[in-house]
């Protein structure tokens, strides 16, 4: 396989990693999966060397304690390909894969999981599809081989509620195995466990997103580290994407919104109940009309309040990084301008 952006002209296994930038990162979040991880290293070189892509390996050690720690230093002394991240305790797979794509320096990232089941074959295929123009390419397990209700289900729960919330209509967010350009990752930053929200992350940032079938493997070695209860994450996970998807720059619009009503609704009701009081001479003290005539207009300041700090943290946000609030894809034209600071 040639890629016009991907390649540097490198050929062939023993030339395939460069000395300056890689054509491709292959980031490996990894925890107590040392049985694995020999196999994965040699299907992923092996892949490669099938290729004429250049390619480093990433592997996060996120708190393993199970010998994987001590394999990776091991393989990292012997392999010129690989790369061990070791990190001082479990931080859980989104911190693994945001120190992944830190230390990744490929002009394309890929990433996968390390039970071996996701298939490294499958790599030169979704870089092929990303050299089609598309910014991230996302596996679709089509074909898993999992369990139907401590797995399948969950997972289908929430891939639906994804699709529906985010607007961004791909099969299986769960998947791993994902290929990334890497200047799309770069405007990316990961808290808590947004691992499974790349895409519609990705989405926010413009990126042009497709997904395409992989294969799928049962696990051969150790346990799965995911169950059903992780759907719940997924729930809490998805409020944060909605308002970032929807709100990101303009928090006051919500906040300012629902408060502004609060306090409207409010204030008419305090409107009625001095009528009533001054007109028709009527007690209004015992009301439950006026506890809540009380309680929208404090909760309308105190929206409104939120509303206002979180713009200056929004403010904040973007000028302290220097994130701008837009995204360009390319510039046409114009040689020698520099861009606007």
């Amino acid at each position: 396989m040639r890629s016009g952006l991907l390649i540097n002209g490198l050929a062939g296994q023993n030339d395939a990693i460069s000395s300056v930038v890689p054509d491709v990162s292959v980031v490996v979040p990894v925890h107590n999966e040392v049985e694995s991880l020999p196999h994965l290293l040699e299907a992923i070189a092996f892949t490669f060397s099938t290729t004429e892509l250049s390619y480093e390996i990433i592997c996060v050690d996120d708190g393993s304690t199970d010998g994987s720690t001590q394999l990776l230093k091991e393989q990292a002394q012997i392999r010129n390909d690989l790369k061990a991240v070791i990190l001082r305790r479990n931080y859980g797979q989104t911190a693994a894969m945001a120190a992944g794509f830190n230390y990744a320096i490929g002009k394309a990232i890929v990433t996968l999981d390390a039970d071996l089941q996701n298939d490294p074959a499958d790599i030169p295929m979704l870089l092929a599809k990303l050299e089609e123009g598309y910014d991230l390419v996302s596996g679709w397990r089509k074909n898993r081989q999992d369990g139907a209700v401590n797995r399948l289900l969950p997972s289908k729960i929430a891939n639906w509620l994804i699709r529906r919330t985010t607007s961004v209509y791909i099969h299986d967010y769960g998947c791993s195995l994902k290929a990334y350009r890497a200047e799309l990752v770069a405007d990316m930053n990961l808290y808590g466990e947004l691992h499974r929200f790349l895409p519609a992350l990705a989405y926010i940032e413009g990126a042009r997103i497709t997904e395409m079938p992989v294969r799928h493997h049962a696990r051969r070695f150790g346990r799965s580290k995911y169950g059903i209860w992780r759907t719940f994450r997924v729930l809490m996970d998805l409020l944060t994407i909605l308002f970032m998807k929807k709100f990101l720059t303009r928090p006051m619009h919500v906040f300012g919104l629902w408060g502004l009503i609060a306090m409207a609704c409010g204030g008419a009701i305090g409107i009625y109940l001095t009528f009533v009081k001054f007109a028709f001479h009527q007690d209004i003290g015992d009301r439950p009309l006026l506890i809540l005539a009380v309680l929208l207009l404090v909760t309308g300041v105190q929206l409104f309040c939120f509303g206002l700090l979180a713009e200056l943290l929004m403010r904040t946000y973007h000028e302290s990084q220097g994130r701008p609030i837009y995204r360009v894809r390319e510039v046409v034209g114009e040689k020698g301008v520099s861009p606007p600071r």
